[in-house]
């Protein structure tokens, strides 16, 4: 198993980071949280998880060992596998995951993309204590609340990531606005895959 790669960015795209080691340029597959911390031309250590199928080897890279570790215990539910699994860490923290585990919050689940009110709640009797107990929040919460949204943070990061200029990012950040509004509105959270690929499509269209 390869169990982390450290070098050089080469390459970012909305979901893969190509890391030079050794010479040799090794495709990770990453979701937008942790392209976002990327820069090219930058040095970059990602935890990573092999996955073998017969016609493919296909390694996925994270942020740190936590998350690695929560992407491999997903897919010992039945019906999830890497992507679905990496889909619900582009959704959410490992913690928060953690957190919706433990209180049973299928609504957290649904909003992952290919996830619905019956798998969710799959999903949450098969995984329920697996992933252990969230880490405990200490003080401000109330402080957060005045604070610019998370998903914006992580888009605007994975933008500039990308290559595009803070004033572009900025912009397509305000076009897909309405999109995140309305899937928090519906008591879900903003997707950010999606959104960082509705952003790129209209700074494409700009340009």
């Amino acid at each position: 198993m390869i169990a982390f790669v450290n070098g050089v960015v080469a390459a970012l795209t909305p979901a893969l980071a190509v890391i030079e080691v050794g010479g040799v340029g090794m495709a990770v597959h990453c979701t937008p949280n942790t392209i976002a911390g990327l820069r090219v031309g930058e040095q970059a250590r990602l935890a990573t998880s092999l996955v073998v199928r017969e016609d493919s080897l296909t390694l996925y890279g994270f942020a740190d060992d936590d998350e690695r570790q929560v992407f491999e215990l997903l897919q010992t539910a039945s019906g999830v596998g890497p992507r679905v699994a990496q889909a619900m860490l582009g959704v959410h923290t490992p913690d928060a995951l953690r957190a919706a585990f433990a209180s049973g919050d299928a609504k957290a689940l649904t909003a992952v993309p290919g996830i619905g009110p019956k798998g969710a709640q799959k999903l949450l009797l098969e995984l329920k204590g697996k992933l252990g107990a969230p880490a405990p929040v200490v003080g401000a919460q109330r402080a957060v609340a005045s604070a610019p949204a998370p998903w914006t943070e992580q888009l605007t990061a994975a933008l500039i990531g990308l290559g595009y200029a803070s004033r572009e990012a900025e912009e397509a950040v305000v076009i897909v606005t309405p999109q995140a509004e309305a899937a928090i509105a519906s008591g879900g959270s903003a997707p950010v895959p999606q959104l960082l690929r509705a952003a790129l499509q209209s700074l494409n269209r700009a340009r």
